[in-house]
């Protein structure tokens, strides 16, 4: 793959690292772009090609994702991953750094499994622009009908969630003493009391509330990345979903849908990675390395923007935007043959 150009890997990186942390399916971007665009592109970059180097260019973004996400929440890995070397040590799982290490690990089985049996023949039969637009529709629905049918649990986690930053803020303000405040030694005011801060936007309190729920919930999470293999339905976006649908928060949903999906993206780049090295990779090893790093900015700025906005917003804007998008594809690839 020798024409790959410096624009096409820009482009591709910079929306294969957005579009994998929003809800909206990076790999069904990958597909649609090429052919939405047409000419060189669409011979270019052809993901369903059996053998096809676009897919060695697209390993390379992932790993640059995955690096991306591990540099955003590598505080919290460090504590994961202590808790899951302890809990060996140990040979229990009490501490919530413990009982998150096992949670992640179960819950990525099912997609590692899946990925490793059905990537290919998943690649190669749906890999089509036309079904990715589909399959870019139906994900649409699927955010939307998330949000429209939250269970009652889900909408009391961000009840909960909210009076508890409420009662954060409260406990932080500035208190109107009844008195006068005693004098230190020098004539200066001695210092207020120190309020003890219990903070709800925390990463230890969120892993807190996360390993309160079951295997079998973080099973569950974990299935519905299976999805993901086909082109155009989001990791994060039905992991959130399914995450909400048992109870979860729209916030911690999102946490642990980031969390799970940095050992799925790594492991899938780290398996593919012979693939730059070898004929594949031939010729487009600078193209790669400058989209890489384009996807991994784009990810890092994503994930810390996303984790901000879902605290009051909603997913339905990305299922209004998938929706639209992959019906408008549908009709423009059908006309076009």
């Amino acid at each position: 793959m020798t024409h790959l150009t410096y624009l096409e890997a820009g482009v591709v990186g910079l929306v294969q690292g957005i579009s994998e942390m929003f809800p909206v399916s990076s790999l069904g971007h990958n597909v649609l772009i090429p052919a939405l665009i047409g000419g060189s592109w669409a011979k270019d970059l052809n993901v369903a090609s059996p053998e096809s180097p676009y897919l060695a260019f697209i390993v390379g973004l992932h790993v640059a994702t995955a690096i991306a996400l591990v540099i955003y929440f590598w505080r919290d890995w460090v504590r994961i991953v202590g808790g899951f070397f302890s809990s060996l040590r140990e040979r229990r799982v009490q501490t919530a750094d413990q009982r998150m290490a096992w949670l992640i690990i179960l819950a990525t089985i099912p997609v590692g499994l899946a990925g490793l049996a059905f990537e290919h023949a998943f690649r190669v039969i749906f890999g089509k622009p036309v079904l990715a637009a589909v399959f870019l529709a139906v994900n649409g629905v699927i955010l939307i009908a998330g949000e429209r049918y939250r269970t009652r649990a889900s909408l009391a986690a961000d009840a909960a969630l909210r009076e508890a930053r409420a009662r954060a803020a409260a406990a932080t303000a500035p208190a109107q003493p009844l008195h006068p405040v005693p004098a230190a030694p020098g004539g200066l005011p001695a210092d207020p009391p120190r309020y003890e801060r219990d903070d709800p936007d925390g990463p230890v309190q969120a892993d807190r509330r996360l390993a309160t729920m079951g295997y079998p919930r973080a099973l569950v999470i974990g299935s519905a990345q299976i999805l993901a293999l086909l082109a155009g339905i989001s990791r994060d976006g039905v992991a959130m979903v399914a995450g909400m649908t048992r109870g979860l928060s729209r916030e911690d949903a999102a946490r642990f849908a980031f969390l799970l999906a940095t050992p799925v993206i790594l492991a899938a780049g780290v398996l593919k990675v012979p693939d730059l090295a070898g004929p594949l990779g031939a010729g487009i090893r600078g193209q790669i390395l400058f989209g890489s790093v384009l996807s991994g900015v784009g990810a890092y700025l994503s994930v810390r923007f996303l984790l901000r906005y879902l605290r009051t917003r909603t997913l339905t804007p990305f299922g209004v935007y998938c929706l639209i998008v992959g019906l408008a594809s549908v009709a423009f690839l059908t006309l076009a043959r």
